[in-house]
């Protein structure tokens, strides 16, 4: 095979037959290897495809400069695709990407800007807002925007789907793949539920993100903060066709970054947290199907990217993103607590409740904060000395409600959670957790909880 250029290697991935990771599942496992795109990602693909399309409508002149807000796989194709045919490029990215995705962007010839992850879409310092500012602003600019642009799903829909239809000879039942701009999973379902109906397109959606409870409950919630990279979203890109979803699983940050790790050292197959995060809910999912069945996992980009991360221990440790020989979890430790007899009933306040009954709450049942609850979620915290504080102010607490003073709310984390990501918090300043359980029940973790039963636990499990 010879190419007259880069981009004529992009395509014809293969798929790879999983053995190890998913031992004693019945149904047949392969990935969709699409970090061996010569970008290191899925996203050479739309790279190549959107800027064809400005060409030829006439949206980008010769010498003129690529503008695109990106995680960092979607800059890397357009890079490529700038490089071969001579154009400039400058993307827009959050500061929760990592060193590495932007030292290639830059090793590409790319200006790079960095914006803060934590603010809303339409907010002016956001990496989407600032990418349409520059494209007013730069003449001879061209803003492909991958969350708006046709030419992304249609990408898969003539090149991913078929090359998976063929390579499973039509055998497969289920597709597995992350849901970030939607275009790889719009167009990959689309194709296959033409070839045939019967095929199940499931979604892939990080805790945070806001597909999966639409999804669920066809309502729109506000996106909280995520760490995996790539997937996910807090608004809706026109790229994104929930019709052709049958399911869709939402992952946890941590099983993200353990699974893409286990995959490595199994299979020796190295992906990024959100192909971690895809391979997780596929296991999860396999576990329910039979012999007869044949998955395809997509993953969307190589590990390279993640060296400072997903694939450093000192930033797995800190974050209690931990592979433990003796595993253990929050909901384990909650469940030791139970038996033990030391849980009793949570304890919580309202918002509209005074200040004055949030302490004398707080001194009848012998506890320093009290959790604000507004109907059956946490919203806030409110502690003992900062009443105090209040009161040596000459506030009158009978007449402040606790809406006025809360802190934030106690962080809350899965049940699944391993118990070195409790530690990890717990030595944040926090003195206590929520812990995600059945039934959307939430229970409180303090260091004493851990102190006190973690021992035990370990000893039960060796």
């Amino acid at each position: 095979m010879r190419c007259n250029n880069i981009l004529e290697a992009v395509g014809r991935i293969p798929l790879i037959r999983l053995n190890r990771i998913n031992q004693g599942l019945k149904p047949q496992m392969w990935i969709k290897a699409e970090m061996l795109n010569p970008g290191g990602s899925v996203k050479d693909r739309i790279g190549i495809s959107m800027i064809d399309e400005a060409e030829q409508k006439g949206l980008l002149k010769p010498g003129g400069t690529i503008i695109e807000g990106t995680s960092g796989n979607t800059g890397m194709g357009l890079a490529l695709v700038a490089a071969v045919r001579g154009y400039k490029c400058v993307f827009t990215t959050t500061d929760k990407q990592s060193k590495e995705k932007v030292d290639l962007l830059k090793a590409l010839g790319a200006e790079v800007i960095v914006c803060p992850t934590a603010v809303e879409p339409e907010d002016p310092r956001s990496y989407y807002s600032v990418a349409k500012k520059l494209a007013r602003e730069i003449p001879n600019s061209y803003y492909p925007n991958q969350y708006d642009n046709p030419s992304n799903p249609e990408a898969h829909y003539k090149t991913t789907g078929p090359e998976i239809w063929e390579d499973t000879e039509g055998k497969i039942t289920h597709f597995v793949c992350g849901m970030g701009t939607g275009g790889t999973i719009s167009g990959v379902g689309k194709f296959l539920k033409e070839k045939n109906s019967n095929v199940q397109i499931i979604g892939v959606d990080p805790e945070g993100s806001l597909y999966f409870d639409f999804h669920k409950t066809g309502k729109i919630v506000k996106a909280r903060t995520y760490v995996v990279e790539g997937i996910g979203e807090d608004f809706f890109p026109t790229t994104m066709h929930m019709d052709i979803l049958d399911d869709v699983i939402q992952v946890n940050d941590e099983e993200c970054f353990v699974v893409a790790r286990r995959l490595a050292k199994q299979e020796g197959i190295f992906t990024g947290g959100s192909g971690g995060g895809c391979l997780s809910a596929a296991l999860r999912l396999a576990k329910d199907l039979g012999p007869n069945d044949f998955l395809v996992v997509l993953l969307p980009d190589t590990g390279m990217r993640y060296l400072s991360k997903v694939y450093n221990d000192e930033w797995m440790r800190e974050r209690g993103y931990v592979e433990s020989s003796v595993p253990i979890t929050a909901a384990e430790v909650v469940n030791a607590k139970r038996q033990s007899g030391k849980v009793r009933e949570l304890v919580i306040a309202r918002p509209y409740q005074t200040v004055f009954h949030a302490l004398k709450t707080m001194q009848e049942q012998d506890i320093s904060q009290i959790p604000v609850f507004e109907e059956t979620l946490p919203i806030g915290t409110i502690y003992e000395d900062q009443i105090l504080t209040l009161a040596l102010q000459g506030k009158d607490l009978r007449k402040l409600v606790v809406r006025e003073v809360m802190s934030k709310p106690l962080p809350r984390i899965p049940g699944s959670s391993p118990v070195e990501r409790v530690t990890y918090m717990l030595s944040h300043e926090n003195p206590a957790v929520f812990v995600e359980m059945d039934e959307a029940k939430f229970e409180i973790l303090t260091k004493y909880d851990l102190m006190s039963t973690v021992a035990g636990l370990m000893e039960q499990k060796r």
